[in-house]
Order: structure tokens, then C-alpha cells, then sequence
């Protein structure tokens, strides 16, 4: 058997492509592998076929090797992905599960149990749960063969979208290999310049370099640029027939039928856009049953989707014809990543950046929101101590639900550097910081079994009492993480419980998570390695896509592939630069 049968047999792909098959072998020889490799160029099969080609290939003495040594362990970000992947690996029969923040106890139990004494294939496990010992000392129970790391440059301090967790991976691979001597690596990045492919093959402790990397160009997407006149209307016109961006990108969505998305920075302006283009939004704050129903509607559909950069992450829509950002990303890695959700299907597709003189003056707002100055990470600090009530001396191993709206309401802070500085906290060592995370409902009911029979109850109430009771042993002595689905009639059957004090519910709810990985301290201290060499890579990365939108003599695609490190010589032919598209839009 070889990778070609299992790309057939399970996939039913009739070929590889380019590059996978490369990537593949690496890692079957047991090499460290860092795959750089566009969006949507099937990053995952290069960690599943190998997998898969060890469980269905026999020992050297004919016996079948299908019960040891066979889990990859997948180590991303992306719950959406995860379920989404699980999801698909699952329907084609093979065992696959997921653990993540907002999990019970219990349903992480399971999935570890699963892995250990069954035939599972694939765990994904998001980079917060590495934080936890006790969850990492079970790892070294389950049968390892590949870890693999998807948007791998999260673990570089030098890169866009450094998450301090994805350190953990290093310190897990080497505490594995204890016990089951090399386990290889292989790390999978859509963005990553020379430096921080660098820096990613030290942080996984790669035992020798080893980069593939395929070309990031992408002949079908066609990158363009449109200058727009400032919305302020006080601002003078140099050309009278310039739009500003809300009629720019109303016109551009007029010029070109099929689905698109329309990214945003922030969720108020997803909503305003998304009700002026009758169009559908999508951000962190929606629930995920609300997140998940627009995306499927959207996936089955032709149509626009305005959103922050929380959507589209894991997501294989092939047709995208449009990915329009009418804010500017913060780095050419983010832009890239964004506008290559486009055309990935091969046919012509556009990325379109609206561009005007109000983005240059935001420049400077932008670094403050993203690295404020250290006093007032230091306020941001004791203010949040302060609202938490944890006093000097103590706090450590404690954590806590964070609502950030309230706690700049009370405090008197501005929400974006509130963020921001919650985060270099984080990278410092003082608090865990995550961002919203949904978590599961809880119950706990507190009147005795044999005195429910005195309360004159609906049907409806004592059925789920019933069912509470059946299937949650521990629901009168610990509040109990629901597994159920809570339909809306469910949900007001437990509220009007809970006002009749007969059980304590909690619903489902979205907050961000907050722990003390130190007891409360009278100044704190954060590294130049996370404060100010952090700060001029920002800098240096905002004003690069600044210069990426401002410049005019240089294709766009070139100017992109250049900023990765891969050489550009000749234009890509049909760019607005390359002046091939000039009246396309």
C-alpha cells in the first residue's frame, strides 16, 4: 500500500496535488517538515494520508498494526475547523475526535479514553488545553506517531498572530519522546516569511531544517486596489469622481455575480454594511448556533457575507468569486490569508483592498489600540485585579469569568487597548488569557428526589427532571455541564425552574477566560521580547500593507510573493498595476 492508495481509498482523489505528495513522504521518512502552502492547497491530507498509510500497513511479520501507534495529534486554533474536519474524516469512517475550550470534564475524559484503547486516528486538540499539565501528562498515554501543527506560525514571536500556548508544543513533543523515542513534526503555515520559518523550526525543535514550500502565486486571483475619497464630509475632493468605500464597494459587488465576502475590523460595521447590502454578518459575538446556520447558508448559496477576520478560517467554498476588505488588515500575512479564500476553485477571481486617506491617518490609533504604552498595560492590570477582587499576595491558580464590556464600563477603560494589553499580559506570564470562548450550559438541581413529588410540576418539567436525573448522576451535588441540545422550549422549562428555586441554571454563554498563572504583584514587568521587538515587527508589518496599497509601480501579486521571500521577477500579467484590469471593475 502506498500514499496513492489511501489518497483513492478513502479520499477518492485520483492524484495529488502539487506538492502534497512531497510533503507526504517527507514525514513518512520521519523527517521534521515545515509545509508552507496557500490557502485552500489541501494542507490537511498531508497529515491524514500518512496516518492513515501507518494504521493499514501490516507489521514486518504480517500482522495488522491498526491498534498501536497510529494517532496523529492535531494541534490548531480553528475549533470551527476541528469539528468541520472530525466531521468529514467521521463520514468517510475513520475515527477522529476533538477536544477544545468550553468542554466538560467528562466529554474530554471520553475523547482521551477513545484514543487510548480504540482505533482513533486523529485527536485535535486546540493550543490552550497544552497549558494544563494534567492534560498533557495524559497525552504520553495515547499511541503518538505524528503531531501536526496547522497555522503554524502562531508559535513564532515574530509572527502576525503569535498565541504564547503553541510554546507549549515543543515542551509536549520533547516530554512524548521520552517514552516513545522521535516522534516527527510536521508544521503547516499558509503565511510565513523567511524569519519566522526560521523561528518556527526552532520553537518545534526540528532536528534539521527542512522547508517545503510550494509558490504562493495564484495566476487565477487577480489582486486589486481602489483608491476611495475620504467619508468625512469635510474632506475636499482632489477627483471629483472618486467614491468613497461604501459606494465603491456597492459598485463592485454590482460588476461581479457569485458568492463573496466583505471583511471588516469590527462587528458594528459588519452589521451597518450588512444591512445597507441586504447581505448576511458574521462575527465572534454571535453564538455558535447562529455562527454555524449563516455559514452553512452561505456555503449552499451565491451570496455575500460581511463579517470580521472570525469567519472564513477552515472553510473550502471553492467558488468565491469577490473577497473585498473594505478596512485595512493589519500585516500583508492577514491580507493574504483573507484574500486567498478567493477562486479556489481555479476559475478568475478578485481581491480587492478599498483604500483612502482616512486609513494612513489611523495609522498611529492602530499601533496604540494593538501595543498601548506600558502604564496602561500596567492600569489595565490592577484595574482588572481590582474587579476580580484579588488582592496582593494572592490570586494564583485562581480563574475567572471575564465580561471585557463590563469590566471597561466599571473601570473606565477603552475596550481595543483593554484587549491588547489583557494579551501582553498573557505573553508576560501573568495572566492566561483567552478570548471569548462559548461555554456549555450547567445545571444543578437542589430539591431531594423524594420531595419533587410535593411540587405541582407541568408534564414538560417533570420530564426533564427526569431526564436531568437519568443522565446526570452528579446533578445534585455539582452544578452538571449539559450535553443536550437546549431548544428554546427546553431552555424556558429550566428558567421557570430556576425562579421556583427548584435547580440552578446557567445558561450557555459567551465571556472571556481569565487565570493567575501568579499571585498578585505590586509592579509587574513585560520583556522587551514582548513589549518593544513585538511593537516594531507591528510596525514594520502595518506599514508594509500600507505600502502594499499605496504603491503603483509594482504588481501587486510580485509585491506579496517578494514580502514572503519567494523572488519576483516578472509581472503576473494581469493586475491593475500590470494594467490589464483597469476598467474590469
Amino acid at each position: 500500500m502506498n500514499p496513492q492508495d489511501i489518497l483513492q481509498r478513502y479520499f477518492g482523489y485520483a492524484s495529488f496535488r502539487p506538492l502534497q505528495e512531497d510533503i507526504i513522504c517527507s514525514v513518512l521518512e520521519g523527517k521534521d517538515t515545515l509545509a508552507l502552502m496557500p490557502t485552500g492547497g489541501g494542507k490537511s491530507l498531508c497529515f491524514q494520508v500518512p496516518t492513515l498509510l501507518w494504521a493499514d500497513t501490516p507489521d514486518e511479520g504480517g500482522n495488522d498494526s491498526s491498534r498501536e501507534g497510529t494517532l496523529c495529534l492535531v494541534v490548531t486554533p480553528l475549533i470551527a475547523l476541528m469539528k468541520d474536519q472530525v466531521e468529514h474524516l467521521v463520514r468517510r469512517g475513520i475515527r477522529a475526535t476533538a477536544i477544545y475550550t468550553g468542554m466538560s470534564r467528562e466529554a474530554q475524559s471520553v475523547a482521551l479514553d477513545n484514543c487510548q484503547y480504540g482505533p482513533y486516528r486523529f485527536l485535535y486538540v486546540s493550543p490552550e488545553r497544552l497549558e494544563s499539565e494534567d492534560f498533557r501528562r495524559r497525552l504520553t498515554y495515547l499511541p503518538i506517531r505524528l503531531i501536526a501543527v496547522d497555522e503554524a506560525h502562531c508559535i513564532s514571536q515574530w509572527g502576525y498572530d503569535f498565541r504564547p500556548s503553541y510554546l507549549r508544543i515543543g515542551e509536549l513533543r520533547d516530554l512524548l519522546e521520552q517514552t516513545t523515542g522521535h516522534i516527527p513534526v510536521l508544521a503547516l503555515t499558509a503565511t510565513a516569511t523567511p524569519e519566522v520559518a526560521e523561528d518556527i523550526q526552532k520553537q518545534l525543535h526540528f532536528e534539521q531544517p527542512n522547508v517545503l514550500r510550494q509558490s504562493f502565486a495564484r495566476d487565477n486571483l487577480q489582486y486589486i486596489v481602489r483608491y476611495c475619497r475620504s467619508d468625512r464630509p469635510s474632506a475636499r475632493l482632489d477627483d471629483c469622481e472618486m467614491r468613497t468605500k461604501t459606494e465603491q464597494l456597492q459598485h463592485i459587488l454590482s460588476r461581479v455575480q457569485g458568492s463573496a465576502i466583505v471583511y471588516v475590523r469590527n462587528r458594528k460595521r459588519a452589521q451597518e454594511l450588512s444591512e445597507l447590502l441586504h447581505a448576511a454578518y458574521y462575527h465572534a459575538g454571535l453564538d455558535t448556533h447562529e455562527r454555524d446556520r449563516r455559514q452553512k447558508a452561505w456555503q449552499e448559496s451565491q451570496s455575500v457575507m460581511v463579517c470580521t477576520n472570525a469567519f472564513g478560517m477552515g472553510i473550502d467554498k471553492p467558488d468565491v468569486r469577490l473577497v473585498i476588505h473594505y478596512d485595512l488588515p493589519d500585516s500583508p500575512e492577514a491580507y493574504f490569508q483573507e484574500a486567498g479564500r478567493a477562486g479556489r476553485d481555479g476559475q478568475t477571481a478578485y481581491a480587492v483592498l478599498l483604500y483612502s486617506p482616512d486609513d494612513r491617518a489611523k495609522l498611529k490609533k492602530r499601533v496604540y489600540d494593538n501595543y498601548p504604552i506600558k502604564e496602561f498595560v500596567e492600569e489595565v492590570y490592577n484595574k482588572t485585579c481590582d474587579f476580580l477582587v484579588v488582592g496582593a499576595g494572592s490570586g494564583y491558580g485562581h480563574g475567572f469569568t471575564l465580561h471585557i464590556d463590563e469590566l471597561c464600563k466599571v473601570m473606565r477603560l477603552p475596550l481595543l487597548p483593554t484587549y491588547s494589553a489583557l494579551h501582553l499580559l498573557d505573553m508576560a506570564g501573568y495572566f492566561v488569557f483567552q478570548e471569548e470562548q462559548e461555554t456549555q450550559p450547567r445545571v444543578k438541581l437542589h430539591v431531594p428526589a423524594r420531595q419533587l413529588s410535593t411540587y405541582q410540576l407541568s408534564r414538560e418539567q417533570r420530564q426533564l427532571i427526569t431526564h436531568l436525573m437519568r443522565s446526570y448522576p452528579g446533578v445534585f451535588t455539582d452544578l452538571q455541564y449539559l450535553h443536550d441540545e437546549i431548544t428554546e422550549p427546553v431552555h424556558q422549562t429550566l428558567v421557570s425552574l430556576a425562579k421556583r428555586h427548584i435547580l440552578t441554571y446557567i445558561p450557555r454563554t459567551r465571556a472571556c477566560y481569565l487565570a493567575f498563572r501568579r499571585d498578585r504583584e505590586t509592579e509587574i514587568h513585560i520583556p522587551a521580547a514582548y513589549y518593544e521587538e513585538r511593537l516594531e515587527r507591528f510596525t514594520h508589518r502595518l506599514r508594509a500593507m500600507h505600502e502594499y496599497a499605496e504603491q503603483q509601480t509594482m504588481c501587486r501579486q510580485q509585491y506579496l510573493l517578494s514580502y514572503f521571500g519567494e523572488n519576483a521577477v516578472s509581472t503576473c500579467g494581469h493586475c491593475d498595476v500590470c494594467r490589464c484590469l483597469a476598467r474590469s471593475l
